[in-house]
């Protein structure tokens, strides 16, 4: 018996990481190209979960999903969607032998960090007129000054009518900011840490300098900000408090590097795996098990509410499918599987003390694939089973898709979490799966355009497999 030569064992034998553009074919980096461009417009449509949702709709009914009903009876290859409250949604195909065997889920999430409103927001002060704010899940406050913002969001007067805002994003529009003191006279500032530069209540929106030309009257700064919303909206102060309106990074998604490699945008937390998600249910047709691309509000602080996956509308939902089928809910449920497709950290060579190479996840290196999440001694993590780890790899593999496997930086770190814990929670196998992320949080991410396609092929090959 001739020797293997060392080589030639580890070829056999080791797991060697590699750029991903060592693994795939020219057309791949081609079609990954092309599907980042439709990615980078569901990006400047949809930067907040309403609008995601709003998103999905529109683009499910061009693909032949019509509204789910209960009481109707669906046939193999059937499309339904499920809208919760304009803010999360479910989209099903109906499978060949339908959901008896359980469900295949894709999860993902379209809430973003963010700063939010209070209750009460419109104030002014030095002849200026300010929006008080209260941000939304984890940020590094200081990133979210001296950049351009944009409003989005509703109001929902007092009568029930709800109008729609958008300003900072088309051309022509104004924009808004969170002023910064100068570092003429920062030193003050300067001497404090990053984390407690700025507090919460730092965090108000510039909106406006002119007042109303009537010196008699008071909070004329104020007046002319309500004067402008009430011609434009019909508003009137009191309507904010039943409002949710949000300020965003006026960003533009856009290419990143003399390569176009990459794409570089606000909110590829998560949208940046709500996208492939979508994609590949819509391009899904006649799957053995009945999938479902499931896309949550609230996950960025802890599921919660009833538009979180913390909540039961996804359960409600399988739970009416099986019905439907004269199948036992629970049954159902406990049969299925899911991929919690969210973000994970991409190796950033200039933190590498926050990293432990080895077992990272590496911009060019396909998915990402988290076993587990959490925090420390994996504390509010989901840990995937060994049996449906590898049941994952191989439909990866089986499917020629380019995937690696990670931790969320080193082990007392720090670390997050995701739906994954939630989803199991009902007995369900699931496993994190999604796209590294340069500067996850900031109000500008960093992606590679081949980890996205991934990411869409990797989902699809999930739904498809016989």
């Amino acid at each position: 018996m001739v020797e293997k030569t060392a080589k030639e064992l580890a070829q056999e034998l080791l797991n060697p990481r590699k750029n991903g553009f060592f693994k795939v074919t020219d057309e791949e980096i081609c079609l990954a190209d092309q599907f980042n461009e439709g990615y980078k417009a569901f990006l400047d449509a949809a930067k907040t979960e309403r609008e995601s949702v709003d998103y999905a709709v529109e683009a499910a009914e061009k693909y032949g999903f019509v509204p789910f009903d209960p009481k109707h009876k669906y046939a193999a290859g059937d499309k339904v969607y499920y809208n919760n409250r304009g803010k999360a949604i479910c989209l099903a195909v109906i499978g060949e032998e339908g959901c008896k065997n359980g469900v295949r889920i894709a999860a993902a999430h379209i809430d973003n960090p963010r700063i939010d409103l209070k209750p009460i927001p419109l104030y002014e002060s030095s002849e200026m007129a300010y929006l008080k704010t209260h941000y939304y899940g984890g940020i590094k406050k200081y990133q979210w000054t001296a950049i351009p913002l944009a409003m989005h969001g509703v109001i929902v007067k007092r009568d029930g009518e709800v109008v729609k805002v958008c300003v900072g994003e088309e051309p022509g529009d104004p924009q808004f900011t969170i002023t910064d003191i100068l570092p003429h006279l920062g030193a003050d500032q300067m001497q404090k840490t990053l984390g407690s530069a700025f507090t919460g209540e730092d965090l108000n929106i510039l909106i406006g300098s002119r007042p109303v030309r009537d010196e008699e009257g008071a909070q004329l700064y104020k007046l002319n900000i309500m004067k402008i919303l009430n011609e434009k909206y019909g508003i009137v102060e009191a309507d904010l408090i039943s409002a949710e309106i949000t300020f965003v990074p006026a960003f533009k998604a856009t290419d990143i590097g003399f390569d176009r490699s990459l794409v570089g945008a606000y909110g590829h937390d998560d949208r940046v795996c709500a996208y492939p998600a979508l994609e590949a249910i819509f391009q899904c047709e006649n799957p053995k098990q009945t999938v479902l691309t499931v896309l949550a509000d609230k996950e960025e602080v802890g599921s919660m509410g009833n538009t979180g996956l913390n909540s039961e509308f996804m359960r409600y939902f399988i739970a009416d499918l099986a019905q439907a089928e004269g199948e036992e809910p629970r049954h159902v449920i406990s049969k299925s599987t899911c991929i919690s497709a969210d973000v994970t950290a991409a190796f950033d060579p200039h933190y590498a003390h926050a990293y432990e190479a080895q077992n990272s996840c590496y911009i060019n290196g396909g998915l990402g694939v988290s076993k587990y999440t959490g925090a420390r001694g994996k504390g509010g993590t989901n840990d995937a089973s060994a049996e449906y780890v590898a049941k994952i790899r191989k439909t990866f593999d089986d499917a020629g898709v380019l995937w690696q496997i990670g931790e969320l930086g080193k082990v007392d770190q720090g670390g997050g979490g995701t739906v994954a814990q939630y989803v199991a929670n009902l007995n369900i196998d699931v496993i994190d799966v999604g796209v590294p992320v340069l500067s996850m949080h900031a109000p500008f991410e960093v992606v590679s355009k081949l980890d996205v396609y991934m990411a869409f092929k990797g989902f699809k090959a999930y739904f498809d497999e016989k």
